[in-house]
């Protein structure tokens, strides 16, 4: 494993806490950077390389939404979302948008540390590795789910998926015809702090439906089984 450490970008209007959280993390070993607006993240991301991002809400000019957004049509970062409002439309929606977690402030260090980490895990290719021992590529209809690669591609055309969301096809595509409720998919995917807020999975579903279902008010490949969880069908059956 290299010796570089992780590099961090924190992007937030409070200076207070921007530089408790430099501090912070800087002392458990992340290469840490920092900046006040979406301005300020642009020109930092154009100049530099990084491994996640801690992005808060509530920015003035864009907001962590707006933001959220528009990277995920750029490039495929781990997202950490920051927020004052400890509302569940605002966590939904931000986990809708792209975020790979969210953290409502207050909030110990400790906590976003955790959550940094475990984001990182899943994202490692160490960590794809070591869950994909025999590196099966998965066929259903017109796509192609490559583990070893990292990819998935429809008619040879690759489709953006973040860490968490290939995380999760990968895991219902392995254990295809079987229903999974959240809690052993939530087993399953390696990496995932357990947490009370368990709609994640049910807004990382949605995601995915929307990017690889022909339907999304009628899955074909993702299938709700009411009461129960979810069923991946290789064989689209409706």
């Amino acid at each position: 494993m290299s010796d570089t450490p992780q590099r961090i970008l924190i992007v937030d209007d409070d200076p207070g806490l921007r530089a408790l959280l430099s501090d912070y993390l800087a002392q458990e070993g992340f290469d840490v950077a920092s900046a006040e607006d979406g301005h300020a993240m642009d020109a930092w991301l154009a100049l530099h390389e990084t491994d996640l991002i801690i992005l808060d809400l509530m920015l003035p000019g864009e907001d962590g939404l707006t933001l959220t957004r528009r990277l995920r049509t750029k490039i495929d970062l781990p997202i950490i979302m920051l927020s004052a409002r400890g509302d569940d439309v605002d966590r939904i929606v931000g986990l809708e948008v792209g975020a790979d977690d969210y953290l409502s402030k207050p909030f110990n260090p400790r906590e976003l540390l955790a959550r940094i980490r475990a984001v990182m895990r899943r994202n490692r290719p160490s960590e794809r590795a070591e869950r994909t021992p025999d590196h099966e590529v998965i066929q259903f209809g017109p796509y192609r789910l490559d583990p070893d690669q990292y990819e998935l591609r429809r008619n040879d055309q690759p489709v953006g998926l973040t860490s968490g969301e290939f995380e999760l096809l990968r895991v219902l595509a392995e254990h295809p015809d079987r229903v999974l409720d959240r809690d052993r998919l939530l087993d399953l995917l390696k990496g995932y702090e357990r947490s009370p807020f368990d709609r994640s999975i049910d807004v990382q579903i949605a995601r995915l439906r929307a990017k690889i279902e022909p339907e999304t008010k009628h899955p074909r490949y993702i299938r709700t089984i009411w009461g129960k969880g979810y069923m991946f069908t290789p064989m689209g059956d409706a």
